[in-house]
């Protein structure tokens, strides 16, 4: 199951050995806009150069500064986000370890470690999580984890340098375990949220080919990250309570 336990801060764990394919003419590499492109029946393949990457993450719609944690809440369920100061390297690009707690009528359900780590140009990538869902308090599953290059598994990007409205891109990919999109469907909004009102946000559409009918809104404000999420028939069901920088 997840744990920091095992972790010391600023640590690295040793990469895993493995060869990436070589980008093919259909996918954009990495200098592109949008290098983690969606196209509907076209193989998804990526390139990762570790020299490419750089220390500090600082998207200011995915900022990955150490101490900083974020709690959204919404119908019974409170959602704790931990950027720590713990790394792991993947594919010899070293990531950020980010702590992941979801809590239904207080009760945690799911602990997650997620790796994340920016490029050179600003896009925040997804390496991977190791995720354990809980009843009563007791670990039942793992499904969904997954790491870059472990597998088969590839990473993805969870916010672009650049979004412009249209863009789709892969945020993971693991086939028939981690497959989730997001589509930009609106830029520069104000949203007001519990914690206070916030402008000039980015709105993606989020899904799952393995889960095609269950569409998420997520809302992302400049400085702080995600302020907003739920189905596209509730979409401010989970809210933005309190956001503390280190």
């Amino acid at each position: 199951s997840p744990s920091t336990a095992a972790l010391e801060p600023g640590s690295a764990v040793s990469p895993t050995a493995i060869t990436m394919p070589s980008p093919s003419p259909t996918t954009a590499p990495a200098v592109d806009r949008n290098p983690a492109a969606y196209v509907e029946d076209l193989p998804y393949v990526v390139s990762v150069d570790p020299a490419d990457f750089v220390a500090v993450a600082d998207n200011p719609y995915w900022p990955l500064a150490a101490g900083t944690t974020t709690v959204l809440e919404g119908d019974g369920e409170r959602i704790v986000v931990e950027v720590t100061d713990y790394s792991k390297v993947i594919l010899g690009v070293t990531t950020t370890v980010v702590r992941d707690r979801a809590y239904e009528d207080g009760r945690l359900i799911e602990d997650t470690l997620d790796w994340y780590a920016q490029d050179r140009w600003g896009n925040v990538w997804y390496f991977g999580e190791e995720t354990t869902e809980y009843e009563n308090g007791t670990p039942v599953s793992t499904a969904g984890s997954w790491e870059a290059g472990v597998d088969g598994a590839r990473p993805g990007i969870v916010m672009l340098a650049q979004p412009h409205v249209g863009d789709v891109y892969r945020n993971e990919y693991y086939v028939g375990e981690a497959e989730d999109l997001s589509k930009v469907i609106a830029l520069d909004g104000t949203l007001t949220v519990p914690l206070g009102a916030f402008e000039a946000t980015v709105t993606t559409e989020d899904w799952t080919p393995l889960e095609p009918s269950q569409l998420e809104r997520k809302v992302y404000a400049p400085g702080v990250g995600l302020i907003a999420e739920g189905p596209v028939d509730d979409p401010l069901a989970i809210e933005l309570v309190e956001f503390r920088k280190p």
